[in-house]
């Protein structure tokens, strides 16, 4: 049995029964006429699949939830035009609902949970209207020009949860002051070749696309797509036009990159998605120490060609680059690549290179930082001195930098400081919305205060901006939720990511410990205990990745496994985690076990001199 995660949009002629009375005839053609002029031509055009046809309905599927919901629109907009003579119980109109979540696929055809949500969705929407699930709704938040009224949640047939239901609206005022991006030219910077003849100068490339992408995020007459869903065109023959519409953007910028010891060659070409030409196009030929001021001329030409108007503010922060060596750079770009990983060889990758950056450029407050988020993700304890002096430098040399306050948040979110924490999270995000990082340490201090509803937005902003370990921390608050159907579809996608690390180095135990917490949510029980007992196997002394197995293993049933990974981690886990172990829901099936108490107990008498509680401790309401 195959499956996958798919967008599904389901939609049906409202009253079809009522024209088929009046005309049979008639109305089967009015409905065969729509269907080729109107809804085969839209699905087509956001490269979607029409799975079946249903006399008044269809079934279509779709790779992007964008591109489903802008085809809807699409649709409905043309319908809205269609008999618009005739009156109301004549004209014909759809409802449409669109769904993400995971989907059985036999032959063509395709069954399952995601597919019968969507078409629940359809039945609640308004006539020549649009109603999302909550899950499309975050996912489309800031991509697509609609407003959203809450339905609130719905029963849906045959599930265990009800779904929460959003209704779109779209094409009115209302729907432009409520969508800022609409009002903003839309652009998606895809990931620069590497031309550089070495597959290991792959990090440089993408280092640079992640900047421009992120110089231009800055600019507020711009919406710029995530890096995220740009990087998915990578290493892939695009067809520029049909990747505009696929994203539902004005332009698309491509390029390359070609470095040869100190000099750099930077090509771009921006190209118009409807009319698919270019509008603007230049190679530079630098020194490597001029790479900043070339960013800044390449997203300044951007503007210029676009005859956009750059705030001072704006224009400011694009223009201020600070004087970091080259070599500094290169290392930092190489860190940041590895630090995309969930992997804790990576990790520890990324504080080593770090390290040797701070050397040659003291000064680079962002190397600074990302030492400390990497020093802090492996120890998970605030009493690493190396974590906190780095997070204090980084912050200390560029207080605007969004990655040095949520280095600073994990610290007092770790020493149980959550007041300081939140307000530091949330100066982070102040700075940068769009910042990985402070997303994802958000909402790791939010799972902490077992506030799990904001801490499945922060992880979903983080997955959605290219974490895809933020999607296994954000599959354990919705489980913890009860929303089993979203965590399946979440996994799933985790899933995607975990694989294909594990395709290229499948000895990383923590990797594939994430990877069996994803599989004992999709049901995968078996491959699950396989993936977990190598996990073991493989890093027998991994304290953070022993924890998780725990948790794992308690979930399978396997209580004797679950407590052996227990007793090892707690021998040496930091204060912190002897602290989250006494509250973890994840163990609440075996909390009154004797050896389970007998476990927390010694480990906290380590730090605390008397045993830890006992009792969960009572979690805070959603939201609190």
């Amino acid at each position: 049995m195959q499956r996958k995660l798919a967008a599904i949009l389901s939609a049906d002629i409202v009253g079809y029964g009522q024209l088929m009375e009046r005309d049979e005839a008639g109305a089967l053609a009015r409905v065969r006429s729509v269907l080729t002029s109107i809804v085969e031509p839209s699905v087509s055009a956001y490269s979607g699949r029409i799975v079946k046809l249903m006399g008044d309905g269809a079934l279509v599927e779709f790779a992007s939830v964008v591109a489903a919901v802008q085809c809807a629109i699409d649709i409905q907009t043309a319908m809205a035009k269609v008999d618009a003579d005739l009156p109301d119980a004549h004209r014909l109109r759809y409802r449409i609902g669109v769904n993400l979540g995971d989907v059985i696929i036999q032959d063509d055809d395709i069954f399952g949970e995601g597919v019968n949500v969507a078409a629940r969705l359809q039945a609640l929407a308004p006539p020549g209207g649009l109603a999302l699930s909550r899950t499309v709704r975050e996912q489309i938040a800031g991509k697509v020009a609609v407003a959203f009224d809450d339905m609130g949640e719905h029963a849906m047939k045959n599930s265990e949860r009800p779904v929460h239901v959003f209704a779109a609206r779209f094409g009115g005022a209302d729907v432009e002051a409520a969508s800022a991006p609409s009002d903003r030219v839309s652009i998606c910077v895809l990931p620069f070749s590497n031309m550089s003849g070495d597959p290991e100068q792959e990090y440089f490339s993408d280092g640079v696309t992640e900047d421009i992408i992120t110089d231009l995020s800055r600019i507020s007459a711009l919406a710029v797509v995530s890096r995220s869903t740009a990087f998915t065109f990578k290493g892939k023959a695009v067809e520029v036009g049909k990747a505009a519409r696929q994203l539902g953007v004005n332009y698309v910028l491509e390029g390359s990159v070609r470095r040869a010891g100190n000099r750099v060659r930077i090509s771009a070409q921006l190209i118009d998605g409807k009319a698919d030409n270019h509008i603007w196009a230049e190679r530079y030929d630098r020194d490597l120490n001029d790479i900043f001021a070339l960013q800044t001329e390449i997203s300044e030409a951007i503007v210029a060609a676009l005859k956009l108007k750059l705030l001072p503010n704006e224009r400011e922060a694009l223009e201020h680059r600070s004087s970091i060596d080259p070599a500094a750079y290169k290392l930092y770009l190489m860190a940041r690549h590895y630090m995309w990983s969930p992997s804790r060889r990576h990790l520890e990758l990324v504080a080593r290179i770090c390290r040797r950056a701070v050397e040659i450029e003291e000064n680079y407050a962002a190397a600074w930082a990302l030492l400390a988020l990497s020093l802090l993700r492996l120890q998970e304890s605030a009493d690493d001195d190396e974590a906190r002096l780095a997070a204090e430098r980084a912050v200390e040399l560029d207080p605007k930098l969004a990655d040095g306050h949520a280095a600073l948040a994990v610290r007092h979110a770790l020493s149980g400081d959550f007041e300081n924490a939140i307000a530091a999270h949330n100066r982070a995000l102040q700075l940068d919305p769009d910042s990985t990082q402070a997303h994802r340490v958000a909402g790791r201090t939010y799972q902490m205060m077992h506030r799990y509803r904001e801490a499945v937005h922060h992880y979903a902003k983080a997955s959605q901006l290219g974490n895809d370990f933020a999607s296994a921390l954000q599959v354990q608050c919705l489980l913890n939720l009860g929303e089993k159907a979203e965590a399946r579809a979440v996994a799933l996608r985790a899933m995607e990511g975990i694989e294909k690390i594990v395709a290229g180095f499948n000895d990383d135990g923590m990797v594939l410990a994430n990877g069996a917490t994803m599989l004992i949510t999709l049901g995968e029980v078996e491959r699950a205990r396989d993936w977990a007992e190598r996990a073991m196997l493989l890093d027998p002394e991994n304290t953070t990745m022993l924890y998780n197995l725990a948790c794992n293993f308690v979930d399978l049933g396997e209580t004797d496994i679950a407590l052996d990974c227990l007793e090892q981690a707690m021998r040496r886990a930091s204060h912190e985690l002897v602290r989250w172990a006494a509250t973890d829901t994840d163990f609440d099936a075996i909390r009154a076990h004797p050896r389970f108490i007998a476990i927390t107990e010694a480990a906290a008498a380590r730090f605390l001199g008397a045993p830890a509680p006992r009792k969960r401790a009572k979690k805070k309401e959603d939201g609190a």
